[in-house]
């Protein structure tokens, strides 16, 4: 037996085999950061995004950056099959045995071959090992192909149902905070509606939305990397947005009860903090999003809706100390999947996605030309 050959084989095997049960099965986040899944994903996404860097156009940007999250999936499977096959031909070569139907001593090749057709259970019988150890093998790597398989086989329909149950609340924030989303949009059009009391609705949805997000996201952390269908939104601004009317409340606005926002306050932050870790986006300090002018001109938009803010000081330090609070967090995922902020007040009077054409050509989802310009927005470095 080569000593060495068999160690690496089965070192390969169940660093594999563990490290899909983790990503599959297991519903809780690992916290180790040396695990195969989080290396790919890490490697790979940097990779993506550096490529998508390089395109000038905004939309052939957003399709190219769509494709990774359902690539990744597959491509991740992929790497997964090509390190077992590796890992049990080593162990296979490491056993010395005499293949049937192989002229001569076999070789790794010979090895590599057993391997596969083992693996993806092809059933061929042209090249087998003579020997109890090499038949084995044989039986516990079709058998780990089939685990494989059936992990899988689950694991599909639970990131896109989560992914569909995602972008659902996405898709619904059209109406309520425009395209793309903000803040002062949302208490305006509520206030203009006369619709105040549905505020707590409001939250008490997008609460129950986050916590979701969270548990989801944590188990799976593909998901994140899946980007919305429509133009100008995202579940980072999605986040970003609910965190920022929340604060907006909780600071305080006169005649709007501020308890129903704390709790989605809470929610939304735990969301932003543990994803942010999960995928790999440290916090990072960014230019101020609401620097003093527009703060100003926050309130001026909610006084013109007929809203009462706060204007003290003490409202300003406690505002100054929510935003510190998460912005850093929302920010790294901003810059980390490429997913552009919201502003804190409407920047242009566009369109909302649902008052725009779309069109299906050429099986791909096309915004029809609409009689505004869209803004292009600078990708995060």
């Amino acid at each position: 037996m080569h000593l060495v050959a068999f160690v690496v084989g089965g070192g390969i095997v169940g660093t594999v085999l563990w490290d899909a049960f983790e990503t599959l099965v297991l519903p809780r986040t690992p916290r180790r950061r040396l695990r195969l899944t989080r290396l790919f994903y890490r490697a790979s996404w940097t990779w993506w995004r550096d490529c998508a860097h390089r395109l000038r156009s905004h939309d052939r940007r957003e399709r190219f950056l769509a494709l990774y999250g359902p690539a990744s999936v597959f491509a991740l499977l992929t790497f997964w099959v090509f390190a077992l096959v590796v890992g049990f031909a080593l162990l296979q070569w490491s056993q010395r045995e005499h293949l049937a139907h192989v002229s001569g001593a076999p070789t790794f090749t010979d090895d590599l071959y057993v391997s596969a057709t083992a693996l993806f259970a092809l059933g061929l019988s042209d090249v087998t090992p003579s020997e109890r150890a090499g038949r084995l093998l044989i039986v516990a790597e079709t058998a780990s192909s089939l685990l494989l398989l059936s992990m899988l086989f689950s694991y599909i329909p639970i990131v896109y149902q989560s992914f569909a149950r995602r972008e659902v609340r996405i898709t619904m924030l059209d109406t309520w905070a425009g395209s793309p989303p903000s803040a002062t949009e949302i208490l305006s059009r509520a206030a203009a509606s006369g619709s105040l009391s549905e505020l707590d609705t409001f939250f008490a949805d997008w609460e129950y939305w986050c916590s979701d997000v969270l548990e989801s996201h944590l188990s799976y952390s593909a998901i994140g990397y899946f980007r919305s269908q429509h133009p100008r939104q995202s579940w980072v601004s999605a986040l970003a947005t609910v965190l920022d009317v929340a604060t907006l409340v909780k600071v305080g606005i006169a005649g709007v009860p501020s308890w129903r926002a704390h709790l989605t306050f809470a929610a939304a932050r735990h969301a932003a903090v543990d994803l942010a870790h999960v995928l790999g986006a440290p916090p990072r300090q960014l230019s101020d999003r609401l620097p003093p002018h527009a703060l100003t001109l926050v309130r001026s938009e909610l006084e013109r809706a007929g809203l009462r803010p706060d204007r003290s000081r003490a409202a300003d330090e406690e505002l100054t100390k929510l935003r510190a609070s998460y912005e850093p967090y929302v920010a790294a995922l901003a810059s980390r999947l490429v997913m552009p902020l919201p502003s804190w007040h409407a920047v242009s009077r566009d369109r909302d996605n649902w008052e725009t054409n779309h069109q299906i050509t050429d099986g791909q989802r096309r915004l029809s030309k609409p009689r505004f310009i869209r803004s292009r927005r600078a990708i995060p470095e």
